[in-house]
């Protein structure tokens, strides 16, 4: 009896080389932007230069020079979501899955991406698949970051008084805030490098590791489909109802306390715990994967940062508002 296989979609390759490119220029316009408040001792975040647009196309390309400057963060931050969606993608292709490559998503935000995203268009078919691609991502990302983060932490500029470290009062997760420790303590990062992180000035690099570290913190968030939660689901899916449940629930006080973005993450993990991909009772994630399940754990910690950005709780938020 013949047995007959769906074929597979075409892989619309023009498209994913056009998000690519779109990324690169949002990501490049927004990373040059960075690179001239460094230089001119203002954060790299700042939008304080009443001079530039918000997204200032025109500016850039009226000197070159500064498209060069863009680079950097641009090349940077692209590495990071490359690395992290490529890592799901090549387990997917390890285990038989067909995913589509990465789809970059240009916007014109304050890093000039919304990120990455590969779809996964057939049947996860064993709990050790959906363990391997879960986890792939955020430790091929994570070590991105980590790299970066070492080379251009010892590039950072003192803030001017009267200037804070940043003008969105970033706030930093904890290997941020011991990396910088022990390469002081090394004696490898000297001068203003050594100051306090709330005293220098990050370099437009630093800022994307910042980004891929904050980015990574949110995919292994332990709930619903996003990476951590098919960590979760391919260990027990049953424990993953309510471990979703409880992030749910631990998310609200700190979106209220801390960050208001916290939110948005709450609502996204209830939609996404509707539905999981339907994997085989056994073989069961076992042996080496469980020390894996906890380098993941450890990296959530390590990268975790409960107030990202000062001054933006819920009452926070709302009293801006009003005093506008």
């Amino acid at each position: 009896m013949p047995v007959y296989a769906a074929p597979r979609p075409q892989q619309r390759y023009w498209l994913h080389v056009l998000l690519l490119l779109a990324t690169c220029f949002t990501t490049l316009v927004m990373g040059a932007r960075m690179q001239y408040n460094f230089q001119h001792g203002q954060s790299a975040l700042s939008m304080a230069d009443d001079s530039l647009p918000y997204f200032p196309v025109s500016w850039m390309f009226s000197h070159p020079a500064r498209l060069l400057g863009g680079l950097p963060f641009m090349t940077t931050v692209m590495l990071f979501f490359m690395a992290h969606e490529m890592g799901h993608y090549l387990y997917c292709r390890h285990y038989g899955v067909y995913a589509t490559l990465p789809f970059f998503i240009p916007m014109p935000t304050l890093i000039g991406t919304m990120g990455a995203v590969i779809v996964i268009r057939s049947r996860i078919r064993s709990r050790t698949a959906l363990f391997d691609v879960g986890i792939a991502g955020p430790i091929a990302g994570f070590v991105v970051a980590l790299a970066v983060l070492i080379v251009s932490l010892g590039w950072s500029r003192p803030a001017h008084p009267g200037i804070g470290g940043a003008e969105y009062d970033l706030g930093y997760p904890l290997v941020f805030q011991g990396l910088h420790r022990l390469l002081v303590w090394m004696n490898v990062l000297r001068g203003p490098a050594a100051l306090p992180l709330n005293r220098v000035l990050l370099h437009p690099m630093a800022i994307a590791a910042w980004v891929g570290m904050f980015a990574t913190s949110l995919n292994l968030l332990p709930g619903g489909q996003l990476d951590g939660g098919h960590i979760i689901f391919s260990i027990s899916p049953r424990v993953h109802k309510l471990v979703s449940r409880l992030t749910i629930v631990i998310l609200l006080p700190m979106g209220y306390y801390l960050w208001i973005g916290w939110f948005l993450w709450a609502i996204l993990l209830q939609i996404s715990s509707f539905r999981h991909p339907q994997v085989a009772e056994w073989p069961r994630v076992s042996g080496g994967r469980t020390w894996l399940a906890l380098l993941a754990l450890l990296m959530l910690a390590l990268t975790l940062t409960p107030a990202p950005f000062g001054h933006a709780s819920l009452p926070e938020f709302i009293q801006q508002v009003r005093a506008r």
